[in-house]
């Protein structure tokens, strides 16, 4: 019962949470304020009711559209918000499973880790939605988020049977957990340098190096590669979707250019990486033979 009530108690902070990072995906990228005006509609300035604003269940009620003007309300709103929902719901379930040494309170770990992992989901969530709408990965999410993922791991991995590795001291754990973060990283700037040797212009930005050592902070190095994997498969795949497209064949000089939002494939990846990386990496290992 309980574990119940905490679960369900997560999702709707998660709901709220979710509604709150919407505000900040449409206003962040314009250098409006989050805090004022009050929510409106983008198109018609009409000034949402408390109704009109309540997580998901507003845009179902309205039908997906402004109650004023009819404009249509970009699904990313109720997908967002159910992303953080989800997310947050199933930290709620198991932070009951969240397992410490006995010499450690487990009800502090638990928190800590339950805690920690709402952050780095909302952050993923974000990231995903500004890089898939504007190819844009803040600074001022990625970098708190490399500082957070590192002193986070830094200081349970050694005492959290649920983290990746089992690091002994939090000292090694630091140390072995900055450099996952390095090599991260540096694969990222490897293939950029590469990609403009090879096609003299930019293929890759300085963000999607700081993702993925945000990834690797969080999901050490193994997690942060099987993130890399699920983005090069997703991103392989969308683009022969793309390249299936009668426009890719009448204008293949828009189709050479375009551009796919890597950032939002890396995101999607992590959070896969998180809840299953461990299975998956270790059914690969088995059936490479190792």
């Amino acid at each position: 019962m309980i574990r119940t009530l905490a679960t369900v108690f997560a999702a709707l902070l998660g709901l709220a949470f979710g509604s709150f990072l919407n505000v900040c995906l449409s206003r962040w990228p314009a250098g409006e304020s989050i805090v004022h005006p009050r929510s409106h509609c983008r198109n018609c300035e009409h000034t949402l009711t408390w109704w009109e604003n309540v997580p998901l269940v507003s845009w179902l009620i309205l039908h997906g559209r402004c109650r004023n003007c009819r404009a249509a309300i970009s699904w990313r709103y109720p997908l967002v918000e159910l992303a953080v929902g989800a997310l947050w719901a199933l930290q709620g379930w198991g932070f009951f499973e969240v397992k410490s040494q006995p010499d450690v309170p487990a009800i502090d770990v638990a928190l800590a880790h339950t805690l920690g992992m709402m952050v780095f989901y909302w952050m993923l969530v974000a990231l995903a939605a500004l890089d898939a709408e504007n190819l844009w990965l803040p600074d001022f999410i990625t970098i708190p988020g490399i500082t957070l993922g590192f002193i986070l791991t830094a200081i349970l991995a050694p005492v959290d049977d649920s983290w990746w590795l089992d690091r002994g001291t939090w000292e090694s754990a630091a140390v072995v957990d900055l450099i996952h973060i390095l090599i991260a990283a540096s694969l990222i700037l490897l293939i950029r340098w590469l990609y403009k040797l090879l096609r003299h212009r930019e293929g890759l930005g300085l963000g999607d190096a700081k993702l993925m050592a945000l990834l690797a902070a969080w999901l050490g190095l193994a997690g942060a590669l099987l993130s890399f994997a699920l983005a090069a498969i997703l991103g392989a795949a969308i683009a022969l979707i793309l390249l299936a497209k009668p426009s890719a064949h009448t204008n293949p000089q828009s189709w050479a250019t375009s551009k796919l939002p890597l950032g939002t494939f890396l995101c999607i990846g992590g959070i896969v990486s998180s809840l299953w990386g461990q299975p998956i990496i270790a059914a690969y290992l088995r059936w490479a033979g190792f």
